[in-house]
Protein backbone atom coordinates (compact mmCIF):
# COMPACT_ATOMS: atom_id res chain seq x y z
CA UNK A 1 0.00 0.00 0.00
CA UNK A 2 1.02 3.81 -0.11
CA UNK A 3 1.04 5.71 2.86
CA UNK A 4 0.75 9.44 3.54
CA UNK A 5 2.15 11.72 5.81
CA UNK A 6 -1.06 11.54 8.37
CA UNK A 7 -1.32 7.72 8.05
CA UNK A 8 2.69 7.07 9.00
CA UNK A 9 0.75 6.72 12.78
CA UNK A 10 -3.04 5.38 11.24
CA UNK A 11 -3.44 2.02 10.74
CA UNK A 12 -5.56 -1.31 11.21
CA UNK A 13 -4.32 -4.87 11.38
CA UNK A 14 -7.40 -7.42 10.70
CA UNK A 15 -6.86 -11.28 11.97
CA UNK A 16 -7.39 -13.22 14.90
CA UNK A 17 -7.63 -11.30 18.21
CA UNK A 18 -6.85 -12.26 21.73
CA UNK A 19 -9.21 -9.33 23.07
CA UNK A 20 -9.64 -9.63 27.02
CA UNK A 21 -13.05 -11.55 27.01
CA UNK A 22 -11.01 -13.95 24.26
CA UNK A 23 -10.39 -14.69 21.21
CA UNK A 24 -11.91 -13.11 18.19
CA UNK A 25 -11.29 -15.01 15.32
CA UNK A 26 -12.22 -12.31 12.79
CA UNK A 27 -11.06 -9.40 14.47
CA UNK A 28 -9.78 -5.46 14.15
CA UNK A 29 -6.97 -3.44 15.77
CA UNK A 30 -7.08 0.12 14.92
CA UNK A 31 -4.89 2.66 15.89
CA UNK A 32 -4.07 6.66 15.75
CA UNK A 33 -1.54 8.63 17.44
CA UNK A 34 -0.31 6.29 19.90
CA UNK A 35 -3.71 4.84 21.34
CA UNK A 36 -6.00 2.33 20.01
CA UNK A 37 -9.78 3.72 19.16
CA UNK A 38 -11.28 0.49 17.87
CA UNK A 39 -10.25 -3.57 19.04
CA UNK A 40 -13.14 -6.08 18.31
CA UNK A 41 -14.75 -8.02 15.52
CA UNK A 42 -14.51 -6.51 11.99
CA UNK A 43 -18.34 -6.50 11.92
CA UNK A 44 -18.06 -3.55 13.99
CA UNK A 45 -15.36 -1.64 12.02
CA UNK A 46 -15.79 1.03 9.48
CA UNK A 47 -12.35 1.19 7.54
CA UNK A 48 -13.65 3.70 5.26
CA UNK A 49 -11.05 6.29 4.96
CA UNK A 50 -8.71 4.48 6.68
CA UNK A 51 -5.05 3.14 4.71
CA UNK A 52 -5.25 -0.40 3.34
CA UNK A 53 -5.11 -2.93 6.44
CA UNK A 54 -2.29 -5.00 7.70
CA UNK A 55 -3.33 -8.25 6.55
CA UNK A 56 -2.57 -11.28 9.39
CA UNK A 57 -1.22 -14.32 7.40
CA UNK A 58 -3.06 -17.42 8.37
CA UNK A 59 -3.06 -18.67 11.75
CA UNK A 60 -1.30 -15.55 13.34
CA UNK A 61 -2.73 -13.82 16.25
CA UNK A 62 -2.78 -10.58 17.37
CA UNK A 63 -1.73 -10.07 21.05
CA UNK A 64 -0.80 -7.44 23.40
CA UNK A 65 2.41 -6.16 23.48
CA UNK A 66 4.35 -7.90 26.19
CA UNK A 67 5.03 -6.50 29.74
CA UNK A 68 8.56 -7.37 31.56
CA UNK A 69 8.50 -6.98 35.40
CA UNK A 70 12.08 -8.47 35.68
CA UNK A 71 14.93 -8.52 33.26
CA UNK A 72 18.65 -7.32 33.13
CA UNK A 73 19.63 -6.21 30.10
CA UNK A 74 20.17 -7.28 26.47
CA UNK A 75 22.06 -7.62 23.45
CA UNK A 76 25.68 -6.89 25.55
CA UNK A 77 24.72 -4.36 27.87
CA UNK A 78 23.28 -4.83 31.76
CA UNK A 79 21.07 -2.67 33.36
CA UNK A 80 23.78 -2.10 36.40
CA UNK A 81 26.54 -1.45 34.81
CA UNK A 82 26.21 -0.32 31.03
CA UNK A 83 26.21 3.43 29.77
CA UNK A 84 23.23 5.10 28.84
CA UNK A 85 23.83 4.43 25.18
CA UNK A 86 24.00 1.04 25.70
CA UNK A 87 21.18 0.84 28.32
CA UNK A 88 19.04 2.08 25.42
CA UNK A 89 20.37 -0.11 22.86
CA UNK A 90 19.20 -2.77 25.43
CA UNK A 91 15.84 -1.49 25.89
CA UNK A 92 15.20 -0.97 22.13
CA UNK A 93 16.61 -4.44 21.63
CA UNK A 94 13.62 -5.76 24.03
CA UNK A 95 10.99 -3.27 22.44
CA UNK A 96 11.56 -4.93 19.08
CA UNK A 97 11.63 -8.40 20.11
CA UNK A 98 8.12 -7.91 21.73
CA UNK A 99 8.33 -6.49 24.82
CA UNK A 100 6.85 -3.24 24.49
CA UNK A 101 6.75 -2.58 28.56
CA UNK A 102 9.58 -3.27 30.68
CA UNK A 103 10.91 -2.64 34.26
CA UNK A 104 14.92 -2.50 34.19
CA UNK A 105 16.35 -4.94 36.53
CA UNK A 106 19.26 -3.99 38.50
CA UNK A 107 21.18 -6.08 40.94
CA UNK A 108 23.44 -5.80 44.18
CA UNK A 109 26.59 -3.60 43.89
CA UNK A 110 28.44 -1.24 45.84
CA UNK A 111 26.08 1.93 46.36
CA UNK A 112 27.91 4.01 44.13
CA UNK A 113 27.67 1.83 41.24
CA UNK A 114 23.97 1.65 42.50
CA UNK A 115 22.88 4.78 42.38
CA UNK A 116 24.61 5.77 39.53
CA UNK A 117 22.56 3.31 37.60
CA UNK A 118 19.77 5.11 39.41
CA UNK A 119 20.35 8.03 37.08
CA UNK A 120 21.06 6.89 34.24
CA UNK A 121 17.92 4.11 33.94
CA UNK A 122 15.92 7.20 35.98
CA UNK A 123 16.43 9.35 32.74
CA UNK A 124 15.20 6.60 30.52
CA UNK A 125 12.42 6.21 32.43
CA UNK A 126 11.60 10.03 31.46
CA UNK A 127 12.25 9.05 28.12
CA UNK A 128 9.31 6.37 28.02
CA UNK A 129 12.08 3.48 27.14
CA UNK A 130 11.67 1.54 30.27
CA UNK A 131 8.74 1.80 32.92
CA UNK A 132 11.09 2.35 36.02
CA UNK A 133 13.80 0.17 37.72
CA UNK A 134 13.41 -3.19 40.07
CA UNK A 135 16.07 -3.11 41.99
CA UNK A 136 16.92 -6.53 43.30
CA UNK A 137 18.72 -6.27 45.95
CA UNK A 138 21.04 -5.47 47.91
CA UNK A 139 19.14 -6.27 50.81
CA UNK A 140 18.95 -10.69 50.10
CA UNK A 141 19.66 -13.25 52.23
CA UNK A 142 23.68 -14.40 51.90
CA UNK A 143 22.57 -18.05 51.90
CA UNK A 144 20.55 -17.67 48.82
CA UNK A 145 21.86 -14.92 46.83
CA UNK A 146 22.21 -16.87 43.56
CA UNK A 147 24.22 -14.67 41.14
CA UNK A 148 24.60 -11.79 42.84
CA UNK A 149 27.73 -10.67 44.46
CA UNK A 150 28.10 -11.56 48.40
CA UNK A 151 30.11 -8.73 49.04
CA UNK A 152 27.59 -6.25 47.80
CA UNK A 153 24.49 -7.73 50.41
CA UNK A 154 23.93 -5.29 52.67
CA UNK A 155 21.15 -5.43 55.87
CA UNK A 156 18.01 -3.79 55.13
CA UNK A 157 18.33 0.37 55.21
CA UNK A 158 14.94 2.60 54.11
CA UNK A 159 16.90 5.45 54.08
CA UNK A 160 18.90 3.55 50.81
CA UNK A 161 15.30 3.68 49.46
CA UNK A 162 15.13 7.42 49.72
CA UNK A 163 18.51 7.46 48.24
CA UNK A 164 17.60 5.70 45.22
CA UNK A 165 14.22 7.38 44.69
CA UNK A 166 16.18 10.70 45.02
CA UNK A 167 18.96 9.42 42.15
CA UNK A 168 16.38 7.67 40.01
CA UNK A 169 13.81 11.08 40.29
CA UNK A 170 11.32 8.74 41.46
CA UNK A 171 11.40 5.86 39.48
CA UNK A 172 11.98 2.90 41.53
CA UNK A 173 9.12 0.50 41.26
CA UNK A 174 9.67 -2.56 42.94
CA UNK A 175 12.48 -3.58 45.06
CA UNK A 176 13.49 -7.26 46.37
CA UNK A 177 14.17 -8.23 49.83
CA UNK A 178 14.60 -10.90 51.97
CA UNK A 179 11.76 -11.07 54.49
CA UNK A 180 13.74 -12.80 57.39
CA UNK A 181 16.62 -10.14 57.53
CA UNK A 182 16.73 -7.88 60.47
CA UNK A 183 15.39 -4.36 59.10
CA UNK A 184 12.81 -6.24 56.67
CA UNK A 185 9.97 -4.63 58.47
CA UNK A 186 11.14 -1.37 58.48
CA UNK A 187 12.28 -1.75 55.12
CA UNK A 188 9.15 -3.12 53.61
CA UNK A 189 6.85 0.05 54.89
CA UNK A 190 9.32 2.58 53.68
CA UNK A 191 9.27 0.80 50.13
CA UNK A 192 5.17 1.11 50.83
CA UNK A 193 5.07 4.31 51.76
CA UNK A 194 7.30 5.30 48.98
CA UNK A 195 4.43 4.06 46.69
CA UNK A 196 7.11 0.74 45.84
CA UNK A 197 6.60 -2.43 45.53
CA UNK A 198 7.93 -5.04 47.66
CA UNK A 199 8.90 -8.37 45.78
CA UNK A 200 9.85 -11.21 48.67
CA UNK A 201 12.93 -12.89 46.96
CA UNK A 202 16.40 -14.79 47.25
CA UNK A 203 15.44 -15.68 50.90
CA UNK A 204 15.98 -18.51 53.37
CA UNK A 205 13.03 -17.39 55.10
CA UNK A 206 10.57 -19.70 57.22
CA UNK A 207 6.77 -20.51 55.66
CA UNK A 208 5.69 -18.25 58.68
CA UNK A 209 8.35 -15.62 58.39
CA UNK A 210 7.50 -15.64 54.63
CA UNK A 211 3.82 -15.77 55.11
CA UNK A 212 3.65 -13.11 57.75
CA UNK A 213 5.48 -10.26 55.55
CA UNK A 214 3.55 -11.50 52.17
CA UNK A 215 0.35 -10.66 54.61
CA UNK A 216 1.66 -7.81 56.24
CA UNK A 217 2.44 -6.09 53.02
CA UNK A 218 -0.66 -6.71 51.48
CA UNK A 219 -2.10 -5.22 53.91
CA UNK A 220 -0.10 -2.01 54.42
CA UNK A 221 -0.66 -1.30 50.56
CA UNK A 222 -4.51 -1.46 50.66
CA UNK A 223 -4.43 1.04 53.71
CA UNK A 224 -1.51 3.15 51.41
CA UNK A 225 -4.64 3.59 49.10
CA UNK A 226 -2.99 3.45 45.83
CA UNK A 227 -5.19 4.18 43.56
CA UNK A 228 -6.53 2.71 40.12
CA UNK A 229 -5.74 -1.19 40.87
CA UNK A 230 -5.61 -3.95 43.69
CA UNK A 231 -2.18 -3.42 45.25
CA UNK A 232 -0.52 -6.55 46.20
CA UNK A 233 3.40 -7.34 46.92
CA UNK A 234 5.11 -9.44 44.23
CA UNK A 235 7.15 -12.48 44.72
CA UNK A 236 10.79 -12.65 42.51
CA UNK A 237 11.50 -15.78 40.31
CA UNK A 238 9.49 -18.31 42.78
CA UNK A 239 11.94 -20.98 43.46
CA UNK A 240 14.83 -19.51 42.24
CA UNK A 241 17.00 -17.98 44.83
CA UNK A 242 14.61 -19.53 47.40
CA UNK A 243 15.17 -22.33 49.88
CA UNK A 244 13.49 -25.36 48.62
CA UNK A 245 9.80 -26.42 49.21
CA UNK A 246 10.60 -29.98 51.33
CA UNK A 247 7.80 -31.94 52.98
CA UNK A 248 8.86 -30.98 56.73
CA UNK A 249 10.49 -27.74 55.76
CA UNK A 250 8.60 -26.20 53.40
CA UNK A 251 10.45 -22.90 53.29
CA UNK A 252 9.09 -19.31 51.50
CA UNK A 253 7.36 -21.47 48.76
CA UNK A 254 4.61 -22.61 50.63
CA UNK A 255 3.62 -19.64 51.79
CA UNK A 256 4.17 -17.85 48.22
CA UNK A 257 2.19 -20.10 46.54
CA UNK A 258 -0.63 -19.97 49.02
CA UNK A 259 -0.78 -16.35 48.91
CA UNK A 260 -1.04 -16.29 45.29
CA UNK A 261 -3.54 -18.43 45.21
CA UNK A 262 -5.94 -16.12 47.57
CA UNK A 263 -4.79 -13.34 45.14
CA UNK A 264 -2.96 -11.71 47.81
CA UNK A 265 0.31 -12.08 45.82
CA UNK A 266 1.78 -12.02 42.20
CA UNK A 267 4.37 -14.84 41.92
CA UNK A 268 7.49 -14.49 39.12
CA UNK A 269 8.09 -17.51 37.34
CA UNK A 270 10.88 -17.88 35.00
CA UNK A 271 9.49 -19.32 31.88
CA UNK A 272 12.28 -20.12 29.97
CA UNK A 273 13.38 -23.64 30.51
CA UNK A 274 16.59 -23.57 31.97
CA UNK A 275 15.31 -22.07 35.51
CA UNK A 276 12.03 -23.74 35.92
CA UNK A 277 10.62 -27.74 34.87
CA UNK A 278 8.00 -27.82 32.38
CA UNK A 279 5.71 -28.96 34.78
CA UNK A 280 6.45 -26.89 37.66
CA UNK A 281 5.78 -23.96 35.51
CA UNK A 282 2.64 -25.46 34.09
CA UNK A 283 1.40 -26.71 38.27
CA UNK A 284 2.04 -22.89 39.75
CA UNK A 285 -0.80 -22.06 37.21
CA UNK A 286 -3.17 -24.68 37.68
CA UNK A 287 -2.73 -23.64 41.57
CA UNK A 288 -2.37 -20.10 41.59
CA UNK A 289 -4.47 -19.10 39.00
CA UNK A 290 -2.99 -17.24 35.95
CA UNK A 291 -4.12 -14.36 37.25
CA UNK A 292 -1.77 -14.64 40.07
CA UNK A 293 1.34 -15.19 38.00
CA UNK A 294 3.52 -13.14 36.39
CA UNK A 295 6.01 -14.45 33.18
CA UNK A 296 9.19 -12.52 33.28
CA UNK A 297 12.81 -13.25 31.20
CA UNK A 298 15.13 -12.24 33.90
CA UNK A 299 17.46 -11.61 30.87
CA UNK A 300 20.88 -10.78 30.96
CA UNK A 301 23.22 -9.26 28.62
CA UNK A 302 23.94 -12.67 26.61
CA UNK A 303 20.27 -11.95 25.69
CA UNK A 304 20.22 -11.68 21.86
CA UNK A 305 23.83 -12.55 20.97
CA UNK A 306 25.13 -16.37 21.45
CA UNK A 307 27.63 -17.99 23.78
CA UNK A 308 30.57 -16.22 25.63
CA UNK A 309 31.46 -14.06 28.60
CA UNK A 310 29.53 -11.16 29.86
CA UNK A 311 28.79 -9.54 32.73
CA UNK A 312 25.58 -9.72 35.25
CA UNK A 313 26.37 -6.66 37.61
CA UNK A 314 30.11 -6.77 39.03
CA UNK A 315 29.90 -10.91 38.29
CA UNK A 316 31.62 -12.76 35.34
CA UNK A 317 29.15 -14.79 33.52
CA UNK A 318 29.57 -17.22 30.80
CA UNK A 319 27.17 -18.06 28.27
CA UNK A 320 27.18 -21.77 26.85
CA UNK A 321 24.11 -23.31 24.67
CA UNK A 322 22.53 -20.51 26.01
CA UNK A 323 22.37 -20.88 29.48
CA UNK A 324 23.84 -18.02 31.36
CA UNK A 325 26.25 -19.49 34.24
CA UNK A 326 28.46 -17.78 36.84
CA UNK A 327 32.10 -18.21 35.72
CA UNK A 328 33.07 -18.73 39.68
CA UNK A 329 30.56 -21.90 40.69
CA UNK A 330 28.51 -22.61 37.98
CA UNK A 331 25.78 -21.43 39.24
CA UNK A 332 22.78 -19.77 37.25
CA UNK A 333 23.28 -16.15 36.02
CA UNK A 334 19.95 -14.54 34.48
CA UNK A 335 18.39 -15.96 31.46
CA UNK A 336 19.27 -15.42 27.44
CA UNK A 337 15.44 -16.01 26.32
CA UNK A 338 13.31 -13.01 25.74
CA UNK A 339 9.69 -12.50 27.06
CA UNK A 340 7.88 -13.94 24.14
CA UNK A 341 10.23 -16.93 23.87
CA UNK A 342 9.47 -17.89 28.02
CA UNK A 343 5.43 -17.40 26.42
CA UNK A 344 6.17 -20.10 23.76
CA UNK A 345 7.95 -22.30 27.02
CA UNK A 346 4.88 -22.05 29.12
CA UNK A 347 2.49 -22.93 26.66
CA UNK A 348 4.92 -25.93 25.52
CA UNK A 349 4.49 -26.93 28.92
CA UNK A 350 0.71 -26.84 28.89
CA UNK A 351 -0.29 -23.62 29.81
CA UNK A 352 -3.09 -22.81 27.45
CA UNK A 353 -2.17 -19.87 25.14
CA UNK A 354 -4.59 -17.23 26.67
CA UNK A 355 -2.87 -17.97 30.46
CA UNK A 356 0.39 -17.56 29.52
CA UNK A 357 -0.33 -14.22 27.34
CA UNK A 358 -2.07 -12.83 30.66
CA UNK A 359 0.51 -13.40 32.90
CA UNK A 360 2.90 -11.72 29.96
CA UNK A 361 0.39 -8.72 29.90
CA UNK A 362 -2.47 -8.02 31.77
CA UNK A 363 -0.89 -9.43 35.00
CA UNK A 364 2.31 -7.08 34.88
CA UNK A 365 0.71 -4.36 33.93
CA UNK A 366 -1.47 -4.06 36.87
CA UNK A 367 1.39 -4.66 39.26
CA UNK A 368 2.94 -1.57 37.43
CA UNK A 369 -0.24 0.33 38.11
CA UNK A 370 -0.04 0.66 34.12
CA UNK A 371 -3.68 -1.58 33.54
CA UNK A 372 -5.10 1.59 32.06
CA UNK A 373 -2.14 2.35 29.70
CA UNK A 374 -0.69 -0.90 28.43
CA UNK A 375 -1.52 -4.88 28.92
CA UNK A 376 -4.88 -5.48 26.82
CA UNK A 377 -6.26 -4.70 23.68
CA UNK A 378 -9.13 -2.51 24.00
CA UNK A 379 -9.77 1.20 23.03
CA UNK A 380 -7.75 4.42 25.10
CA UNK A 381 -4.79 2.11 25.90
CA UNK A 382 -1.00 2.82 23.99
CA UNK A 383 -0.80 0.94 20.86
CA UNK A 384 1.28 -1.99 21.53
CA UNK A 385 0.53 -5.23 20.36
CA UNK A 386 2.21 -8.21 18.62
CA UNK A 387 1.29 -10.10 15.84
CA UNK A 388 2.38 -14.04 15.95
CA UNK A 389 2.46 -16.72 13.85
CA UNK A 390 0.54 -20.19 15.32
CA UNK A 391 3.53 -21.50 17.38
CA UNK A 392 4.10 -18.08 18.19
CA UNK A 393 6.93 -16.86 16.50
CA UNK A 394 7.37 -13.30 16.13
CA UNK A 395 5.88 -11.27 13.17
CA UNK A 396 5.58 -7.84 13.67
CA UNK A 397 5.53 -5.52 16.28
CA UNK A 398 3.89 -2.28 17.09
CA UNK A 399 5.07 0.00 20.12
CA UNK A 400 2.73 2.89 21.20
CA UNK A 401 1.96 3.21 17.23
CA UNK A 402 5.17 2.75 15.49
CA UNK A 403 5.76 -0.69 13.86
CA UNK A 404 9.49 -1.38 15.17
CA UNK A 405 9.06 -4.91 13.16
CA UNK A 406 7.28 -3.93 10.32
CA UNK A 407 4.31 -6.08 8.28
CA UNK A 408 5.10 -6.31 4.47
CA UNK A 409 2.43 -4.47 3.49
CA UNK A 410 3.08 -0.96 5.38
Amino acid sequence: MTSTASDQNRGWIRGALLAPDGLVSDGVLAFEGDRIVYAGPADGFDGGGWPDPVAAPDASLIIPGLVDLHCHGAVGSDFTTADAEGMRRAAGFLHAAGTTTLLASTVSAPRDVLLAAAGRLGALAREGLIAGIHAEGPFLSPVRCGAQDPASLLPPDPDFVDEFLLASDDELVTMTYAPELAGADELVDRLITRGVTPSLGHSDASDATAAESLESAREEMEEAGFDGYAPRPTVTHLFNGMAPMHHRSPGPVAACLRAAQRGDAVVELIADGVHLDPAMIRTVFELAGAQNVALVSDSMAATGLGNGRYRLGPADVVVSGGTARLATDGGLAGGTATLLQCVRTAVAAGVPLADAVLAATAVPAEVLRLADEVGTLRRGLRADALLVSADLELLCVLRSGTWLRAPENT
